[in-house]
């Protein structure tokens, strides 16, 4: 079995360039920013930054072009590809990390919206008090606990 795996969270360098393909599915090309502290042979703390590739397509895309700028924090799950074209007789070559699934990262404050939703499945995870459903009415949680003997299993 072979795996081809990437887990990456950093902040986007610069804003999704969105562009449409042949068919109409949408594609959206950005990068975002990791990095790491170590300390050197003396001693003395080190950061090293690393930039990648993402790329993302269809309705991931469109979120990702909406709710994406540039300095936000973004959790990406996704696949390394490799892609090469041909300019005036010179080989190129570029790596990308294809997105499979994403999440918002925490914004330290700013209050954008979905700053921690996920885009794997409109269903999954937790929405926030503050959200608000398609008729227009605000989802309303119970204010008491859960005690383990309300459980039936």
């Amino acid at each position: 079995m072979y795996l081809n795996k990437v887990f990456v969270y950093g902040n986007l360098t610069r804003d999704p360039e969105m562009r449409a393909l042949p068919s109409g599915a949408q594609v959206a090309s950005f990068s975002i920013a990791t990095n790491r502290v170590y300390k050197n042979k003396e001693g003395e703390k080190q950061e090293a930054v690393e930039f990648h590739n993402i790329v993302a397509f269809g309705r991931q895309a469109e979120v990702i072009g909406q709710y994406l700028k540039k300095g936000r924090p973004v959790f990406i799950e996704g696949r390394l590809q490799t892609r090469s074209w041909e300019t005036d007789g010179k080989k190129n070559y570029r790596t990308e990390i294809v997105v499979e699934s994403f999440q918002f990262g925490a914004d330290g404050g700013r209050g954008s919206a979905g700053s921690s939703s996920s885009t794997s499945s409109a269903s999954k995870g937790k929405r926030d008090d503050s959200e608000v459903e398609s008729g227009g009415e605000e989802i309303k949680y119970p204010a008491e606990d859960i005690s383990p003997e309300d459980i039936p299993f």
